[in-house]
């Protein structure tokens, strides 16, 4: 008898197995493989409604760890995004699903992705311990499909390598890039070897990795985010080495590649814009460089505003739908229909009760969006300063939306302020000295008392009248 249980255990054991396996060549390969080639190429209706279909599909056969990676995949595209709430939101129901796995490739896939989410978030020892755990669980994914395995590590080296490089550990990120580079052919790698041999100033050896990875883009003749990447490296080695005709060439594809791809993308185009604008100052055409600047600030807040406006409603929906099925998934059936129960006799029996409960909710709930509003308020006035301490181009831009009312006052009472010049009276208005000002924008102390002079007329300000308080009064 116990030899038939046992026999019967070590059967359901090898048909779990066999399962897994199947799920892999039918599911995991097919899905990834998909989702690779609609990111690359920027198709990111096409990207959203396979991981969609997937989930469903995973749903309904009950392959957990295959909702997991539709969820992966959604939240990496919204890394692109910068739209780091919906990732963090899809990392978690992923993450609760896979807590309880034995399945290592998806956890080295996991582990992998997060690590870059942690990476642009700035953690950066983070990333490299999430890293580490990527690369553990895929040395440890035994036998499992030899591409999609390859496909997964080769992701997890490049991520490795830049990691490396924001930690100053040279070594180690060319190493992992190299490692990379065995494993992909794409010339996605020598891309990244060659932006990092040319951040490090050794032109030579930039110039021959740039050369392959450039080279390789011009066969494929794909428009994806390989040629782009390609192009923008090329643009910024043609600036290093001086060649600015070659390097608006280039950059001026990168550009026409970045509007093919930019909803994946979405964050790339202020580099191609700062390095274009680099290029027009160095060759004297100022017009286009001012051009060049503008574009590249308005990128940088604007970017993914069209992209994620017609996309929001479809993840909101989709998001609602899987955190249900995520809470379903925790809680007991009966407990459910108990409390369900119970809800329904408390509404029955003290309905009078619930209203009066809601409108003291209500009134508490006033209360605590004033005091978050006020602490919203302070953490954007903190960040306004740290900008204009370190002359960001952001600055302007964000003290707009702080303080509408105050730039709209300025420009009725003078329209014709220039963007400088506003940015002098939003410093003002958040009381910089004239020495902290002329540190922050690398000008003389003479030079601001000049531009005082020249905003008071600009705006009529008397001159007995406190320019601060002139500007304290004025919102």
């Amino acid at each position: 008898m116990i030899r038939i249980f046992l026999f019967a255990l070590l059967f359901l054991l090898g048909s779990c197995t066999q399962d897994s396996k199947e799920f892999e060549k039918s599911f995991d390969v097919p899905l990834m493989e998909k989702n690779e080639d609609f990111r690359v190429s920027g198709e990111y209706d096409s990207l959203v409604s396979l991981n969609k279909r997937y989930y469903a599909k995973a749903d309904k056969i009950g392959y957990e760890e295959g909702k997991a990676l539709c969820l992966i995949n959604l939240a990496v595209v919204n890394i692109s995004l910068e739209n780091y709430r919906k990732s963090q939101f899809f990392f978690d129901v992923a993450n609760r699903i896979l807590e309880n796995s034995k399945n290592n490739l998806h956890k080295a896939i996991f582990y992998g992705n997060y690590a870059k989410f942690n990476y642009e978030l700035r953690k950066y020892d983070k990333c490299l311990d999430y890293n580490n755990k990527a690369i553990d669980f895929i040395k440890n994914s035994g036998d499992t499909d030899v591409k999609l395995k390859n496909n997964i590590l080769f992701n997890i080296y490049i991520k490795q390598g830049v990691f490396y490089s924001q930690k100053k550990q040279t070594e180690k990120a060319l190493e992992y890039f190299h490692n990379a580079k065995k494993l992909d052919n794409s010339g996605y790698a020598d891309c990244a070897i060659s932006d990092y041999i040319y951040m490090h100033k050794n032109m030579d050896s930039a110039k021959k990795y740039v050369t392959i990875a450039y080279n390789k883009a011009l066969e494929n003749r794909k428009i994806d985010g390989i040629a782009l990447y390609a192009n923008t490296i090329m643009g910024e080695y043609y600036i290093a080495d001086k060649q600015y005709d070659k390097a608006e060439v280039v950059l001026k594809k990168a550009l026409e590649i970045d509007s093919h791809t930019k909803r994946i993308y979405a964050y790339y185009s202020k580099y191609i814009y700062n390095d274009l604008r680099v290029v027009y100052e160095n060759t004297g055409d100022n017009e286009k460089a001012y051009y060049y600047l503008n574009a590249y600030t308005e990128a940088i807040s604007k970017n993914n505003a069209a992209a994620l406006k017609t996309i929001n409603q479809d993840m909101e929906s989709f998001m609602a739908e899987t955190e249900i099925a995520a809470e379903n998934h925790r809680k007991n059936i009966q407990w459910v229909i108990l409390i369900s129960v119970a809800v329904f006799l408390l509404l029955v029996l003290y309905s009078w009760r619930i209203i009066k409960l809601l409108r003291e909710r209500k009134n508490t709930l006033r209360t605590e969006s004033e005091q978050l509003k006020n602490k919203m308020n302070d953490k954007k006035q903190d960040e306004l300063i740290e900008l204009a301490r370190n002359n960001n181009p952001e600055f302007l831009n964000l003290f707009k939306e702080a303080y509408p009312e105050f730039i709209h006052k300025l420009q009725s009472i003078n329209p014709g302020l220039e963007n400088s010049e506003l940015t002098f009276c939003a410093m003002l208005k958040l009381h910089f000295t004239s020495k902290e000002i002329a540190n922050y924008t690398v000008i003389q102390h003479r030079t601001v008392q000049q531009k005082k002079y020249r905003i008071r007329k600009r705006l009529n300000i008397p001159t007995e009248t406190d320019i601060y308080q002139f500007f304290d009064e004025l919102s």
